[in-house]
């Protein structure tokens, strides 16, 4: 198989991102790599509903997105939209602007709403793409605004588990004050157990020798655990967090104050209201990993579901 150009465009609760790659024989190069904060699940936890600001400002993102595919020579594109699309009484709002946004480029093309399993699938195979065999199993954990996926695996996927919670949706559901009040993070922690507890009931974590963190709040964690002034991609892929280290700078986050978590410098301006939440849960999933598995380090990869998004449309 020769090289392949293309495109993953994944829209989830917080951010819509691109990845333009050069495909062949399961290896990747990037082209162009990009993330926006729109807040497409904006307000859904509570209405159901997308809101119309919401769509507007994901359609403004496609179709810059769209600019970049016809400025690179794009052949094929896959978007996939996660948790905030699955369950919307007005999704078919949005997905048609998906088909009128990228169609004007390359007809035909639109959103499709994917499982938490193949959701859980296709970040398990871009995340361990690199890693080292001897490494596994390992318990990849993707978390995003809406939904966590946790998938084990060793070169194949054996258990996954969508939970909906996320960033977003958590810190929506619990966190109301600036800083949250003691009360709000216990509510918030309770919120993670339940839900943790029944996706370890489904993933024996247990078995796991290493475990992966994916997605903007895992990113940052790493990126002030290791006093990063700012935010390096390149330096952050596969960096490791010790147990304590983590806890520590989850720890700082929750207590923080909005702008004092916007005024950190490798923080993402989209991120800074809700990345306290998703502080809490990774808070809850370390301290299971260390119990269940006695797993105390993080290894972070900045390859995730659009790395498997596009070895899916490049095979």
């Amino acid at each position: 198989m020769g090289v392949r150009r293309v495109a993953a465009i994944d829209c989830g609760t917080n951010s819509i991102r691109l990845l333009i790659a050069d495909a062949a024989d399961e290896q990747l190069r990037d082209v162009h790599r990009e993330t926006r904060i729109v807040r497409l699940g904006q307000g859904v936890d509570a209405t159901g509903q997308f809101a119309p600001e919401a769509i507007a400002r994901t359609r403004d993102a496609l179709a810059d997105y769209t600019e970049l595919l016809k400025a690179h020579s794009v052949e094929r594109v896959r978007m996939v939209a996660t948790s905030a699309a699955r369950d919307v009484g007005n999704r078919d709002v949005f997905f048609a602007m998906t088909a009128d946004v990228l169609g004007a480029v390359i007809p035909g093309s639109v959103a499709e709403v994917i499982s938490g399993a193949e959701e859980a699938a296709l970040s398990f195979r871009g995340a361990v793409s690199e890693l080292d065999s001897a490494r596994g199993p390992f318990v990849v954990v993707d978390l995003g605004g809406g939904s966590t996926e946790i998938v084990l695996g060793g070169r194949e996927v054996v258990a996954s588990y969508s939970a909906d919670i996320g960033c977003v949706r958590l810190t929506e559901r619990c966190l109301h004050s600036d800083p949250p009040t003691p009360g709000e993070v216990a509510a918030a922690r309770q919120v993670v157990g339940e839900k943790l507890e029944a996706a370890l009931r489904v993933v024996p974590v247990e078995r796991a020798r290493t475990w992966v963190g994916l997605a903007g709040t895992m990113t940052t964690l790493s990126a002030l655990a290791h006093n990063m002034t700012v935010y390096n991609a390149a330096a952050i892929h596969l960096s490791r967090v010790a147990g304590s280290d983590l806890l520590a700078v989850c720890d700082r986050l929750i207590g923080m104050t909005r702008s004092e978590r916007a005024a950190l410098p490798p923080m993402h301006e989209g991120r800074a209201d809700v990345i306290g939440g998703g502080a809490i849960v990774v808070e809850e999933l370390a301290r299971e990993l260390y119990t269940r598995a006695g797993i105390n380090e993080l290894t972070v990869s900045e390859h995730d579901i659009l790395d498997g998004i596009v070895l899916s449309i490049a095979d």
